[in-house]
């Protein structure tokens, strides 16, 4: 069977602002994209920008977008200084959270040490009395930690008071998560940090969405959520992926679809890299594969974007 669309698919590329954190989205695809109620939605919450001159410029004005000013944007896909800014750049797109780190030391590189090994224990079905010896290492884990889990408690009157009852009342799951989503939340010195984390937000549900749009069950949804959140760990640590997932025991079809890019899984993480690249052909080539039509891939685009920003916002969420 051949699946045709009158839609064509698109992409959200995310928008920073002065200090690299996450202010907007920018549309990327075809210039024949429509606008549908998801996208109206997202940009009554979120800053939402179009190319100006786009051939439906006027049906996205309509839905709330707005156009980009090209005379407050900056394109950086290196590393910059945000001391060197011009006054009047606003916006800042590009592979710039990409670029190779500065090498992590003291506190930050610890941290995000002891976070990979909560990953690994988690991943592995650790008991919890290991999990809770590792956090009481890490007082801005287990800070953040604690402080999810309250905030998920609010109106029972009940106040989580060890890591023990965290981990019971998070449950595996999320915990793994949360955990993922703290590797790549904010360290000091890393300007980086913020837009990766979004990043990573957007490929890790976007992923999960596709395997669900694509007929997948639920214990490969959340294969394929891993495989969103651990496709840039590399560029986190500065180092080859493989290097990385070395000391992790991960599924076989994790470690496939991140190192080859093969399998189910590994298809729906080219299809999401082609997109994020601009590389439309191939999207269109490899929603044919998948019997996909456009408008449900850029559903899952949006919603995608949805889920990143209460990321962003409430850093290390775990819920969506």
């Amino acid at each position: 069977m051949t699946v045709t669309s009158i839609t064509p698919p698109f992409f959200l590329q995310q928008l920073a602002d002065r200090n690299g954190s996450p202010a907007g989205v920018l549309l990327a695809g075809s210039a024949a994209a429509q606008p549908d109620e998801q996208s109206q939605a997202l940009a009554a919450q979120f800053p939402c920008f179009i190319r100006d001159g786009m051939d439906e410029q006027q049906a996205w004005l309509d839905a709330g977008w707005q156009v980009l000013p090209a005379d407050q944007t900056l394109r950086a896909d290196g590393a910059f200084d945000k001391a060197a800014l011009a006054a009047n750049v606003n916006w800042i797109e590009g592979d710039w959270p990409l670029a190779p780190p500065v090498k992590a030391v003291g506190a930050q590189a610890a941290s995000r040490a002891l976070a990979l090994q909560l990953v690994q224990l988690v991943t592995n079905d650790a008991d919890t009395h290991e999990i809770e010896a590792l956090l009481r290492r890490d007082p801005t884990l287990s800070y953040h930690l604690l402080k999810l889990v309250n905030s998920l408690g609010m109106g029972t009157g009940r106040r989580v008071g060890s890591f023990a009852q965290a981990i019971l009342i998070l449950g595996r799951q999320q915990l793994r998560r949360w955990l993922n989503l703290m590797l790549f939340s904010a360290r000091e010195g890393d300007v980086r940090s913020a837009m990766l984390l979004a990043r990573v937000a957007v490929r890790a549900h976007g992923l999960e969405l596709l395997a669900r749009e694509t007929g997948l069950g639920k214990p490969q949804q959340e294969q394929a959520f891993m495989v969103g959140m651990f496709s840039l760990l590399g560029v986190l640590f500065g180092m080859p992926l493989p290097e990385v997932l070395a000391p992790l025991t991960v599924s076989d079809a994790v470690q496939q679809a991140l190192l080859t890019k093969e399998g189910e899984l590994g298809a729906l993480l080219a299809l999401l890299e082609a997109a994020e690249q601009g590389r439309f052909d191939e999207v269109d080539a490899q929603l044919q594969a998948l019997q996909m039509d456009a408008a449900d891939f850029n559903r899952v685009v949006v919603e995608a974007n949805v889920w990143m920003l209460g990321v962003a916002t409430e850093r290390g969420s775990p819920h969506g």
